[in-house]
């Protein structure tokens, strides 16, 4: 029998085990989870990721970057397996200067661009792996072929076929175009009812060193509306394309000159701030592309290999152009029509150097008829050419040799007679009516 000391303890601590009921079940409940729950992890700790570091090539090693292998977790099984492959990219070479700012200058002539440093990069050279342009005749209709034929036949005497262009003689009258807007006439003027400027320079250069073999008509260069019918009556190889500033071609001038390349003759342009992304060469090759609107059909870069370089020049010396003023060394761009060149683009500024007459000392002496300075020399026809001429105009010393100069009349010579003679191989190879 129990004591009533001990059955008073034990009814005390039922009492208070009945009376602290909420604390002991929650009591329980949290020992009943810890015994679950309490091997599971329920957050990993985020290591920090190690600092980065380059490899032996520096900041990125080898220039690639590698990245980081999948966890085990993250493969899943393909199918199908693709290989891709990340192109190297290549370090190139810049081939010629590029600008799109004009030098203030204070006189009155259009600003010329100097380049900071004097870089000569072989424009030509870069390109010289491209192909030549095929000689052959595909794809020209009779009708076509008939068309050019009528166009060109008269600027050549004789068939031309292996005696070179230096036993031949030519005839032809070129134009300087005179278009809407723009300054046309920047190398360009008529003194006294005389022509003067690069073009006659130019031609009177080709016509004095063949001994008029290649007539040229120097005295009889003009200007020419290009909504003109001119341009079909007088038949002109070219027509000489220049200016500094932008422009917009009217829709007859545009018509014109699509028929004026499509039925032989050329469009020669010459920027007279030499180098990219002056006004006049971002109007000139804008206006080109709708005179030549095709999709296949853009500015191309002149290769090395090219025709005009390799089948009969009249100057065999010259391998590659020649630097333009100040040096500057853009390729010759061109756009052909049935593989012939139809419209080029020279952006060195050769216009203002044939301001620059030369005396020329030899075999063959003769000298530009204009201005001279005290001592006798041919002078730039601009005066504010010359007096600036080792200023902000560089490559233009009109005392001999000249070679500059020289080269530049030989490429130009070279040019032209190409433009004469460019298409008589295909010619001979076309459908006839």
């Amino acid at each position: 029998m129990d004591s009533p000391e001990k059955t008073t303890l034990l009814d005390k601590l039922v009492d208070k085990f009945n009376n602290s009921r909420f604390f002991t079940i929650s009591f329980v409940l949290h020992v009943l989870l810890i015994v679950i729950f309490g091997g599971t992890v329920l957050f990993e700790a985020m290591q920090e990721p190690p600092d980065f570091e380059g490899g032996e090539g520096g900041f990125l090693a080898g220039g690639e970057e590698t990245a980081p292998p999948p966890s085990a977790a993250q493969v899943q099984p393909q199918e199908t397996t693709f290989t891709v492959t990340t192109p190297t990219v290549q370090n190139t070479t810049v081939a010629a200067i590029t600008t799109t700012g004009q030098n203030p200058l204070n006189f009155s002539m259009d600003a010329i661009i100097t380049p900071s440093s004097v870089i000569k990069p072989s424009a030509t050279a870069a390109v010289a792996a491209a192909p030549a342009a095929a000689a052959g005749a595909a794809g020209m209709s009779a009708e076509v072929a008939g068309q050019i034929a009528g166009f060109t036949g008269g600027w050549g005497k004789g068939s031309g076929s292996g005696t070179g262009t230096r036993q031949r003689e030519f005839e032809f009258t070129a134009f300087i175009a005179k278009y809407a807007g723009g300054n046309w006439d920047s190398v360009f003027r008529v003194v006294d009812g005389v022509p003067q400027g690069a073009l006659p320079n130019l031609l009177e250069f080709m016509s004095k060193e063949s001994r008029d073999k290649i007539k040229t008509n120097y005295n009889k260069v003009e200007p020419v509306a290009l909504d003109s019918d001119k341009l079909f009556a007088a038949k002109p190889p070219f027509i000489f394309f220049t200016g500094s500033r932008d422009f917009v071609l009217t829709e007859k001038e545009v018509a014109n000159l699509q028929k004026y390349v499509r039925l032989g003759g050329a469009i020669w342009g010459d920027s007279s701030v030499p180098g990219r992304g002056s006004r006049f060469d971002i109007a000139f090759r804008r206006e080109m592309r709708r005179v030549m609107p095709d999709k296949d059909k853009d500015f191309e870069p002149l290769a090395a290999n090219d025709r005009m370089f390799r089948a009969t020049p009249y100057f065999a010396e010259v391998k590659q152009q020649p630097s333009g003023l100040n040096y500057y060394e853009e390729p010759v761009y061109v756009m052909r029509y049935f593989g012939e060149i139809a419209i080029i683009y020279t952006a060195n500024d050769y216009g203002d150097m044939w301001q620059f007459g030369i005396k020329q000392k030899g075999p063959r002496e003769w000298e530009i008829n204009n201005d001279r300075n005290a001592r006798g020399e041919r002078v730039a026809l601009d005066w504010d050419l010359y007096i600036n001429s080792g200023l902000y105009i560089h490559n233009t010393d009109p005392r001999p040799p000249v070679q500059s100069l020289l080269d530049t009349y030989k490429f130009g010579t070279n040019m032209v007679i190409h433009l004469l003679t460019r298409w008589e191989d295909k010619l001979r190879s076309a459908p006839r009516l």
